[in-house]
Order: C-alpha cells, then structure tokens, then sequence
C-alpha cells in the first residue's frame, strides 16, 4: 500500500464549480459545524467512560470548533505530515470558513487524535462511536432488517437484484452521524419509495450485469449496522448468482464519520446475522463462505479516511479500482468525493462530472447534502417548491451510473 501523499488530480481543480464552504449562511455545511458536529462531540463524551484528560480534549475541540480558530495535528504520527499539508491553507481560520467536506474530515481526524486513538496505551485502537454504533446491532434493529430482507425478497433474480439494490440504496438513510432514517424511516417496502427515486438507473445496471459474466466488482462502503448488512445482501446475491467471479468491500481503515463501516464492522455484522432469524443466518453463511473461497475480500486503504477526493486517487488505489468492472460508490460522502462536493448545476450530467473516474460505477445514494447532478431540466426548481429541504432531508435517493470507462 502506498504511503500518506498528495496525488496529482486527474481533473483540473480550477475548472470545477466553486467549493462548498460552511460560510455559507443558512446553508446545511454551516449547520454541520455550527450544531451538527459540536453535538456528535457531546453523545461522544456522553456514551463512553472516557478518561479525564481525553474528556478534556473532546471538550476543547468542541469549543474551538464553535468559537475558535482551527490548530494543527499536535502528535507525531505517519499521518501528520500529510494531514499539515491539506490543512495549511485552512489553519489559523474558523470552522466556519472552511470547505465543507475538508472540515468533516479533518474533525474527525481530531477526534482520533483526542481519544488517543493512534497513542500507544489503553486508548489505542478503541474506536470511539462503537457505543453508538452498537445500537445498530441490537437484534431488532439492523440484524432484523436483514433478516425480514432475505425473507421477503422475490425469487426471481431481476426482481431480487432489484430489492437488493434498493436495499443497499436507502440502507444510507442510517447514518449514525445523521440518522435521518429516524424522520423518514428506512425505506422496508420498495413500491413505497419509487416516487423518492430521482434517478433510478437500476435496469442499467441489470443489463450491464447480465451481458456477460464480470470477473470483479468493487463496493466502496459507507455506513456499518442497516446499510452494511443490506450491502452484504447485495453482495452474496452477485456471487451467488455469478454475477461476478469476486468482490471486494472497500472499507476505512479507522473511525471516520461516526459510523463509518471498518473491518470489524463486517465481523460484527456477521456474528448479528447469525442470532436474527434462519435467512439472517443462511445469509451469513454463505457470507462466511464466499470469505473462505476467496470470492469475497475485505480491502482498506488510508485514502479511505482523508480529506482527498476521488479524483485525487494514490496510484495503487487508482490502479486496483481501474481493474475493477463495476464499482459500486455507497452514500453521501461518498458521492460528495467523487464529484467534488462543489457547487454544481444540477442539470451537469453524471457522466461529465464522473468522467475521470478509471472504472464503470454507480453511485448509490440518499440525499444529505446541498448538491446533486444529473437531473432533468426544472426538476430541482419543482422539487424545491414542493419541499424546501429536499437536498438535505434524507427522504430523496438516487442511483446513478456510468458504465462506460
């Protein structure tokens, strides 16, 4: 694996839409860092028996975050000459005078440092949302989905292939750090949600599968609990019906937005399956055995859980994904790194702003952020008379693909 580095981007910066900033007034990147994330930092004190001096550290990051000015990485780690780098342009200014996502990930790669999560001693490795996470496990929570998922799916594969995705799709909706899912529910019943569907190129896909056989697929993961289980659905369904010889869930390598899925997210998702009902538990056995067969890998990378987006891929990285047939991008962030979270007009095709990307994708996700592409003329205007939030509230989806190189 490569090392932390600033790639050369493979679109030019300054032919981009501006970024999204959260000076922005009355816009939801400023109410992430003027409420959103302060709050995530409180649960986060609230829900582990944190020692005083990293209580304290939350603390102080909670503060500076609303009312001072953003500082560097303090501890010498292999990361912080890379992380010094990305945040020059930004440190010495307030939280809310930065771009967007930039300022997520640098706060969460704070909230490491706080925890001493990288520090040798009894903090070391303990991810600190893993109390919040575990929620999601609780048997009738996410493993109950799941469970009620298998048993209820058609049998037919073109309709299965198509309850999965949907699956996987408003899975995003149970996003620890905004769980809009909690407002709008998750999305059960497929009829339910069609009319949320902005874009649905879910037949696309289908074809594009059932042309011939596809040696490799990739899934570029987002959230652990709901949306991780319904991504393993989807997964065992590919391999189980040759779809393709092998997949690989691209997962981060650290805590990173909250619920962020890792490793032993998919471990402990699996031992859920395993308590929640007899398809639960035949899925995750077939699970365990496309594991044991090596059709099935688990893939961290360090670009994962920084600040870069996906035009801005390590060359290992870029190379393993160009060998990818399809590459499956889960959720917001997500979606927000492959196009650049900047202001674009709604009406830029997904295939323009996607165009660098080295292999064919479809990107999968529930709206929780103030920028789309590839819409139809007027759609935006229609849907914002209609409900004003409606970029941001979580209850919109889209699945959007390019299948060209």
């Amino acid at each position: 694996m490569s090392s932390f580095e600033i790639p050369s981007p493979q679109v030019d910066p300054g032919t981009l839409p501006p970024l999204i900033l959260t000076s922005e007034p009355d816009s939801f990147a400023q109410r992430t860092f003027a409420v959103r994330i302060p709050r995530i930092i409180e649960e986060t004190i609230e829900l582990n028996s944190f020692p005083d001096d990293v209580r304290v550290a939350l603390e102080e990051l909670r503060i500076e975050i609303l009312s001072g000015t953003v500082r560097r990485l303090h501890e010498d780690t292999r990361d912080k000459a890379f992380w010094d780098r990305v945040s020059s342009p930004y440190t010495g200014r307030t939280w809310l005078d930065v771009p967007w996502y930039w300022g997520e990930a640098f706060m969460y790669r704070r909230v490491l440092e706080a925890t001493r999560y990288f520090f040798p001693g009894p903090m070391y490795g303990f991810d600190p949302y893993a109390a919040t996470k575990a929620t999601e496990w609780e048997p009738d929570a996410a493993p109950q989905l799941a469970n009620r998922l298998m048993e209820e799916a058609p049998s037919e594969p073109h309709a299965r292939f198509e309850s999965l995705l949907h699956a996987s799709l408003w899975g995003n909706r149970t996003d620890l750090s905004y769980n809009v899912a909690a407002q709008v529910g998750r999305g059960a019943r497929l009829e339910d949600e069609r009319s949320n569907l902005l874009v649905d190129d879910t037949e696309q896909v289908w074809e594009y599968l059932m042309h011939k056989p596809r040696r490799r697929l990739g899934i570029i993961t987002d959230n652990a609990g709901t949306e991780l289980l319904m991504d393993m659905a989807l997964t065992d369904f590919i391999l189980s019906e040759g779809l393709a010889e092998r997949v690989d869930l691209h997962l981060k390598p650290q805590p990173f937005f909250v619920s962020d899925a890792m490793s032993d997210d998919v471990e402990t998702g699996l031992d859920s399956l395993m308590v929640a009902g007899d398809a639960a538990r035949a899925l995750g056995e077939r699970f365990r055995s496309h594991q044991e067969n090596q059709r099935l890998g688990l893939r961290t990378h360090w670009h994962n859980a920084t600040s870069l987006f996906y035009f801005q891929l390590p060359e290992d990285l870029r190379t393993e994904l160009a060998s990818m047939d399809l590459v499956i991008l889960k959720g917001d962030v997500n979606y927000r790194r492959l196009v650049g979270d900047v202001h674009w007009l709604p009406t830029t095709p997904f295939e323009r702003a996607t165009a660098y990307f080295p292999a064919p994708l479809v990107a999968l996700r529930t709206m929780k952020a103030e920028l789309i592409v590839g819409l139809d003329e007027g759609k935006a205007e229609q849907l914002r008379e209609g409900d004003p939030k409606w970029m941001v509230n979580g209850r919109r989806g889209l699945i959007q693909a390019r299948l060209r190189r």
